[in-house]
């Protein structure tokens, strides 16, 4: 369709106010493409607009998002539809690390977090954030709520939007906890990882397995992740349905992204790439060129298995 392509691509980024949403935000403009800003908050969300636009990045506006609020979503739905009738790019940033109360060590909280983890690896201070957080029942769901369905509705509500677009894509962004080499359990593991039969009501069944393990206290015994255990399995079945997803959609290209272990507010600043590094890692993947890979799993902008 030589000659069809649009000037302008539209871009949708959730949770772009700050980190590394705000950062793809700024690289997605930078590179010419019209971004839709989203975000919960109506001031926090102006704001880093403005100061996109501080910096002569013009063609950035604001919606108000809540993906755990269908009304919300069917607003930004709809706003799309009428301002630019497609959607060449979503990605899916917003996310909770599993709905958690951070246990702040008294002894440490007068540090920088460049001092606090000054000499530790990477695997050190992934097990620091580990021991950092406390979970509970009530939490997990809400993280799933946001992290899995809520994700899911946006997909579900924008896809019309892509399929007008030439060239739609996807990125729901992932992480190294999204790994299946984190669930212990073989059978289950295999099953996450047959896309061919795997369905969208069994991923359900799996969610509510694993809420019932949780309430148990279960989960060690029957193999699930035992640290920051909801955004694991949130991130774990978010690759499992986008693969489905693509299976079905393949006009478009569906994809899951791992930034790094980046410096944020969501890992206590114990990450060791910056949000413009982590975010650069999803734009590699937002602007691949037409016709490449789908139902994949980017690790640092690179191709890698989902396992």
């Amino acid at each position: 369709m030589e000659g069809a392509i649009p000037s302008t691509r539209i871009a949708v980024v959730t949770g772009g106010n700050k980190g590394i949403g705000l950062e793809v935000c700024r690289q997605l403009a930078g590179a010419g493409v019209t971004v839709v800003l989203t975000a919960r908050d109506k001031t926090r969300g102006t704001a880093a607009v403005e100061k996109l636009r501080e910096v002569g990045l013009s063609d950035v506006i604001f919606h108000q998002l809540e993906i755990t609020d269908a009304s919300s979503i069917a607003r930004l739905a709809d706003f799309l539809k009428t301002r630019f009738g497609k959607l060449d790019i979503l990605v899916n940033n917003a996310a909770i690390i599993g709905g958690v109360e951070y246990v702040q060590d008294p002894d440490d909280s007068s540090l920088t977090s460049e001092e606090k983890f000054s000499g530790m690896d990477m695997l050190q201070r992934l097990d620091w954030l580990s021991n950092a957080i406390l979970e509970t029942y009530d939490d997990a769901r809400e993280g799933l709520q946001t992290n899995y369905y809520g994700t899911k509705r946006v997909i579900e509500a924008l896809l019309p939007l892509l399929q007008a677009s030439y060239d739609g894509r996807i990125v729901n962004v992932s992480s190294g906890w999204g790994l299946l080499s984190l669930i212990n359990n073989e059978e289950l593991r295999q099953e996450l990882d047959d896309v061919e039969k795997l369905t969208e009501e069994r991923l359900d069944e799996i969610i509510n397995t694993f809420l019932n393990d949780l309430k148990a206290g279960k989960l060690e015994a029957h193999g699930w992740p035992v640290h920051c255990t909801a955004y694991k399995v949130s991130k774990v079945t978010m690759n499992a349905y986008s693969r489905i997803l693509a299976r079905r959609h393949p006009e478009l290209r569906i994809n899951c992204a791992h930034p790094g272990y980046v410096n944020t507010d969501m890992t206590i600043h114990s990450g060791l790439l910056t949000p413009e590094e982590g975010a650069s890692n999803l734009v590699k993947v937002a602007l691949l060129p037409e016709g490449g890979p789908t139902g994949a799993f980017f690790d640092h902008g690179q191709e890698a298995p989902f396992v």
